[in-house]
């Protein structure tokens, strides 16, 4: 009998163990969060203003920051939060501002601290304002690349001013599910005729494809900055 027993308890050990294994290797597998459509508006707002205030001026050393308008997305928009005296505007951009093909685009989570320098201010900022406002319109992918591309064509939005910046250098950033925060940067706007060598060999440039003629003619390169906003060492790419 004990015999039979012992027999018994190690099948349903080994039964289990299996059950567990199996369990562990499908867990892996799980398919990865996907965004097919705008969540509801609330998953993008961020109730506390002030904690919003604080992670927009993030993005860039509190020797900027700190002096910069900031703005943060309200129900109707982005609204200006705090007064600046810099020309600088420190902003969290929310994930319909990547790339219009991005499987992230939706991303309820997304959040990204950025500070635009004046030049980038006046002609890539209107940029978000546009794309936000089609946005909380309610219209599609579809529609709102539509409608970017009618703003282009009408001369509603301004080309890139030479000299156009902007900071993300924040810990506190979440740019998508898989890089997280990323590493510090600094990024440059140009006309998409302009070649910097980024991603070539050896090169530390390199090219987001954020706009790049699809449909906004704007490079945006970057590159990185070595250090958190904060001043702490950050890890390289």
């Amino acid at each position: 009998m004990n015999r039979k027993v012992h027999h018994f308890s190690c099948l349903v050990t080994i039964c289990m163990l299996a059950t567990w294994a199996v369990s562990a290797v499908a867990a892996t597998q799980q398919p990865r969060p996907s965004y097919p459509r705008m969540a509801s508006l609330s998953q993008y707002l961020m109730t506390d203003r002030a904690a919003e205030i604080a992670l927009a001026r993030s993005a860039a050393p509190a020797a900027i920051s700190d002096r910069a308008t900031v703005l943060v997305l309200a129900p109707h928009g982005y609204v200006t939060a705090v007064e600046g005296k810099n020309g600088f505007v420190c902003v969290v951009e929310r994930g319909w501002m990547s790339p219009f093909d991005a499987p992230q685009f939706w991303n309820p989570k997304l959040r990204g601290p950025i500070c635009f320098n004046p030049e980038a201010a006046r002609s890539i900022l209107p940029m978000t304002y546009k794309r936000t406002a089609l946005v909380l319109a309610g219209q599609s992918r579809e529609d709102i690349q539509k409608g970017i591309e009618a703003a282009l064509a009408a001369r509603q939005l301004p080309p890139p001013e030479s000299g156009a910046m902007s900071y993300m250098m924040s810990k506190q950033g979440y740019l998508d599910d898989q890089a997280g925060h990323w590493i510090p940067h600094l990024m440059f706007y140009t006309a998409t005729n302009v070649d910097w060598g980024a991603d070539q060999a050896g090169s530390p440039v390199m090219l987001n494809p954020q706009f790049h003629g699809s449909p906004e003619p704007i490079n945006v390169f970057m590159m990185p900055a070595g250090k958190w906003s904060d001043g702490t060492a950050a890890p390289s790419r």
